[in-house]
């Protein structure tokens, strides 16, 4: 079992806003998923990426002549559109939307270096040509100034809370959505625990962000509730090495590698844990998960979990597959709804978090597309009921609760 980890409670909206751009999916792949529980969706992406400098490229249908849709810009850094995991699925999210609006058009806007005063600047720079900008990632969370200076502007802010601009931390034309990654990175420390062989499992994050920092908490959790509730003493692997160092400078132990974009140390991590007897790794680390999955490729009886979206094409080895299953966080039905709220008129400035009572965490659990034992599918579904109701709060990084001590742990 693990031992009890001190949490630092801390408010950090503007701490946040200093810092650089992250996403917690894992490898690159070619189809996303928006569904949340036992709901699974994959679709294609047909986003084209600019390659250096901050440039735009439109890369919707032409609108048909007739009234004009909406103009949505999509600012993102540095991956891209089609980086196959979380930039993407907020994109395939205003693609469903067009979809449905044909006359709306959108221009994805790459700003490449990452730096948050450059994200910032980006959006900035196209703010007058857009009715909606919709910002991935917590590197944004500056775009509350310009938020201010150009009301009647809507933005769209995924993954932070706006900075506050002295004592406002709401806005009018800002819809902020966090996700509360705890509860599927608690459905993935359970599949773990329930289908490992070695009875040792670790979790992979790329820097220890508020989001990844849920995920690992969440992991650990839902693994404590297995050998809890199911009289199991499945061990959770952590490297000292890899500790690491969340945004109020808290030690939260874990397996960082410090980056979403260095693959080399993921597979460095991924063959360590392995050597330590791991045999299910939950990789949330951006591109560095790639060498996560090229180590359980190369290693035999290694499965990984997935997250953010659906990668269970990402495991395809030979005629085999390394991944157990996927959780999610559901960004592009959520970014939808947004837009359909512009739509509607019913848009409304708010901060909101977003749990499986809307749908919004899960995991995957269709038939083709995950290899979980029916007995394991007939646990995560009976948690999963038990999270959404809120009788489980799996610990999250400033919850106030630890992984070895939330509501519905049981007593072992």
């Amino acid at each position: 079992m693990k031992k009890n980890k001190m949490h630092v409670v801390f408010v950090f909206a503007l701490v946040v806003a200093l810092m650089a751009s992250a996403f917690t999916g894992c490898a690159k792949k070619n189809t996303v998923s928006d569904g949340a529980g036992d709901q699974t969706a994959t679709k294609d992406s047909t986003a084209d990426e600019s390659a250096a400098e901050t440039a735009t490229e439109e890369t919707s249908a032409e609108a048909p002549t007739g009234e004009a849709g909406l103009k949505i810009a999509i600012v993102t850094s540095p991956s891209g559109v089609d980086d196959g995991s979380f930039n993407e699925d907020n994109y395939n999210g205003i693609l469903n939307f067009i979809k449905a609006n044909p006359t709306t058009t959108v221009t994805p806007v790459n700003e490449p270096t990452g730096d948050t005063s450059a994200a910032v600047q980006a959006v900035a720079n196209v703010v007058a040509d857009y009715d909606v900008i919709v910002c991935p990632g917590f590197q944004f969370a500056g775009i509350s100034s310009i938020a201010l200076e150009n009301p009647d502007k809507k933005f769209i802010l995924i993954d932070s809370d706006p900075a506050a601009q002295g004592d406002q931390t709401v806005f009018d034309n800002i819809y902020a959505m966090t996700f509360a990654e705890q509860e599927s990175g608690f459905f993935a420390g359970m599949a773990a625990a329930l289908e490992t062989n070695s009875n040792k499992v670790a979790v992979v994050n790329g820097v220890a962000y508020p989001s990844n920092v849920n995920y690992q908490y969440g992991f650990e959790s839902g693994v404590n509730y297995v050998n809890a509730q199911y009289d199991k003493s499945v061990d959770l692997v952590e490297l000292p090495a890899y500790a690491g160092t969340d945004v109020t400078g808290a030690n939260v132990n874990g397996n960082y590698i410090g980056s979403f974009a260095d693959e080399a140390t993921g597979k460095v991590v991924g063959n360590a844990l392995i050597d330590e007897g791991c045999d299910i790794i939950l990789v949330a680390a951006g591109a560095s998960g790639n060498g996560v999955f090229t180590a359980a490729k190369e290693a035999a009886g290694i499965k990984v979990i997935g997250c953010d979206v659906d990668q269970y094409d990402d495991g395809v080895n030979g005629d085999s597959n390394v991944v157990l299953t996927s959780v999610l966080k559901i960004m592009s039905i959520n970014v939808e709804r947004a837009l359909n709220m512009v739509k509607d008129g019913s848009f409304k400035g708010q901060n909101m978090v977003l749990q499986a009572n809307t749908d919004s965490t899960g995991y995957v659990s269709a038939e083709g597309r995950q290899q979980l034992s029916a007995d394991t599918l007939s646990k995560l579904k009976e948690a999963y009921e038990l999270v959404k109701a809120g009788t489980i709060v799996p610990a999250s990084n400033f919850n106030e609760i630890t992984p070895d001590d939330f509501p519905g742990l049981p007593e072992k």
